[in-house]
């Protein structure tokens, strides 16, 4: 499995993590999303898990990629679906009584590229059981994975 970090840099066990969180927050909400930048000759992704703690706040968890860089844009948005879900799968194995939102960072506007994936990524996460949000939803997950791309 991937290697995810806090925000100073220090690694975590996720399951660990994320029990942890649970125990002192039971209503906690949990997201998971992926996002993208290409630079010169690579792309990097970043997955975050993000937990919500209603109004008061996000907290989340990261874990970086760099591949050789991918030009073709479905492609590369195609992948963070895949990445998304990927690690909601691992996740929910481990601690089956969550069922964590997926958060995809594609645009229902059709002047947008990501719009032709919208559909293909909610039906894929929402055929495995899991609660798909979409721009304009909410996107907690993958705001912060945009923070940790840039």
């Amino acid at each position: 499995m991937r290697v995810f970090k806090k925000i100073d840099g220090t690694r975590v066990d996720i399951i660990k993590h994320t029990l942890d969180i649970i125990q002192k927050e039971p209503n906690v909400e949990i997201h998971i999303g992926t996002d993208s930048q290409s630079r010169a000759y690579t792309t990097k992704y970043a997955v975050v898990i993000a937990y919500r703690y209603g109004t008061r706040g996000v907290h989340y968890i990261y874990s970086k990629e760099r591949v050789p860089r991918i030009r073709d844009k479905f492609t590369r948005l195609l992948k963070e679906a895949e990445m998304t879900i990927e690690v909601a799968e691992w996740f929910t194995s481990k601690i089956s009584s969550i069922k964590p939102q997926l958060d995809f960072d594609f645009n229902v506007d059709e002047k947008h590229f990501s719009q032709k994936l919208v559909s293909l990524a909610k039906g894929w996460a929402e055929s495995l059981g899991y609660k798909a949000n979409i721009k304009p939803d909410n996107q907690i997950a993958t705001r912060a994975a945009d923070c940790q791309c840039r």
